[in-house]
């Protein structure tokens, strides 16, 4: 598997495939073709689909035309076999001869890759096991938990990355939870973070913890949703998820700082887990391998917090992850903001309850976290394309523009 780094990228919004990625390839792209005359770009499947409601244009745009003019063609009924998320990046000379056709996919989380045998954006592989099945046994075995085995892959510097990427997380909440007004794009939705906060300090401790905790999921979504800078955890479209279970916990319990960076690592190990042995793309899997894997990495993070064992650790990240098996990836207009943003905070909510249930028990369970992850990639390629972040289908359909 690769570093945890790959999976929390700090960056924009809106979306971390369609936002994220592209920039990422515009710039690479550009990086070897300072000289191009003009640029042409073809956006694929679920990129072409959703992408003016994602800024997938913008970002690229933004990127290449400080060197030359581009042209961006859309292609939302042609999907290439390697992945929904595909675009292919040309570059012509003065002579209006083509100097390079590149083609890449979005795969999630912001992560590019390649169809090739050999890939210009390949990067080192840093985890020799890639199950949770694995490091379990692995955990039972050294008496260590699952941030010491990615204290043990991870360079050093990690932590220093993980105290950015949890400075990033507080920002995004802060930053949430005093703004206020309209969302950018035709749905005209409000913001509700700062509403959801001032309400839940009203209620009595139980409703307060519950509302508090929708507060700052929404705080984090709808920064997304304008362009605001935020982790991808494990994508931009589900980013509201870990930060509002741990922000919630963090500021109620008085975890330090270093508890909440080492609960970053197993939350970001759990991810990782899913991303190498299924998918974190919403075009790809669904809304559950976005929404359901931060459930999990979440659900996780939190039992880890409350002492849970490795194997109480893995039982709520397996039912964070189970309960949201078969989520449509949906949005409206193409927007991260319905059904985004509510369920980032059902999903938060959900987190805790899963901690709690597994906190319960023995940690001994029927159904493993890898054979949901496994049900997961299945049920992802069994969905319909119109339910996979193509606006064609459920919620999106037929939805009229005010």
């Amino acid at each position: 598997m690769k570093s945890i780094t790959e999976l929390y990228r700090i960056g924009t919004g809106p979306s971390s495939s369609h936002t994220m990625g592209p920039r990422k390839a515009a710039e690479l792209f550009l990086s070897r073709h300072r000289n191009a005359s003009r640029f042409k770009v073809t956006l694929y499947g679920s990129l072409a689909a959703t992408g003016k409601g994602h800024m997938t244009d913008v970002a690229i745009i933004d990127t290449l035309q400080l060197v030359a003019p581009i042209e961006i063609v859309w292609q939302p009924k042609v999907f290439l076999p390697f992945h929904p998320n595909a675009m292919t990046f040309a570059a012509f000379d003065k002579a209006n001869k083509l100097v390079e056709n590149w083609t890449v996919y979005s795969v999630g989380g912001g992560a590019l890759a390649e169809n090739n045998e050999v890939s210009q954006i390949a990067s080192p592989e840093v985890y020799t096991m890639g199950t949770m099945t694995e490091i379990l046994d692995w955990c039972e075995k050294s008496g260590k938990s699952y941030w010491e085995y990615v204290k043990e892959c991870e360079n050093s510097d990690v932590w220093d990355y993980l105290k950015e990427v949890w400075d990033t997380m507080k920002d995004a909440i802060h930053r949430g939870l005093d703004e206020e007004g309209v969302l950018p794009g035709p749905l005209n939705l409000r913001r509700k973070a700062s509403t959801y906060f001032i309400r839940a300090t009203g209620y009595k401790q139980s409703l307060q913890s519950r509302g508090l905790v929708f507060a700052y999921a929404l705080a984090v979504s709808e920064e997304n949703a304008s362009g605001g800078k935020i982790v991808t955890a494990p994508t931009c479209g589900s980013c509201g998820v870990v930060p509002a279970v741990l922000y919630h916990l963090y500021k109620s319990r008085n975890f330090n700082d270093i508890r909440m960076l080492r609960a970053l690592a197993t939350a970001g190990l759990v991810g990782n887990i899913v991303k190498k042995n299924a998918s974190i793309s919403g075009a790809e899997v669904g809304c559950q391998g976005e929404v359901g894997v931060a459930c999990a990495m979440a659900s996780a993070a939190a039992n880890q917090l409350f002492g849970g064992s490795p194997a109480q650790i893995e039982y709520a990240a397996e039912m964070g992850l189970e309960h949201h098996l078969g989520m449509t990836c949906d949005p409206v207009c193409g927007l991260v903001q319905i059904p985004c943003i509510e369920r980032n905070a059902y999903a938060a909510a959900r987190a805790l309850d899963a901690n709690i249930f597994a906190s319960f028990s023995d940690g001994i369970h029927r159904v493993s976290f890898d054979k949901v992850v496994e049900v997961m990639k299945q049920t992802g390629h069994d969905l319909p394309s119109l339910y996979k972040e193509t606006s064609e289908g459920g919620l999106a359909k037929d939805y009229k523009q005010m």
